[in-house]
């Protein structure tokens, strides 16, 4: 149903919504949603970090030398 909305479809859309809201609270939605995604960018660059910090803490603990030289 929603596979042929082509650019006059959407340029209609966004004429309607425009006039429904008004400029200021559309561009205020829009600014929430920028940050929303900026966040979530942030999230997940976080999160990818931290899992390449335990892989990195793992690949450490694989030393059996020292143990070894303690041991002795």
């Amino acid at each position: 149903m929603l596979n042929n909305i082509g650019l006059p479809g959407l340029l209609l859309i966004a004429v309607i919504v425009l006039v429904l809201f008004g400029r200021g609270k559309v561009s205020s939605l829009m600014g929430e949603v920028g940050k929303g995604i900026t966040a979530f960018k942030k999230g997940v660059h976080e999160g990818d970090k931290e899992a390449d910090q335990q892989r990195v803490d793992q690949a450490r603990d694989v030393t059996p030398e020292e143990a070894e030289r303690k041991k002795v």
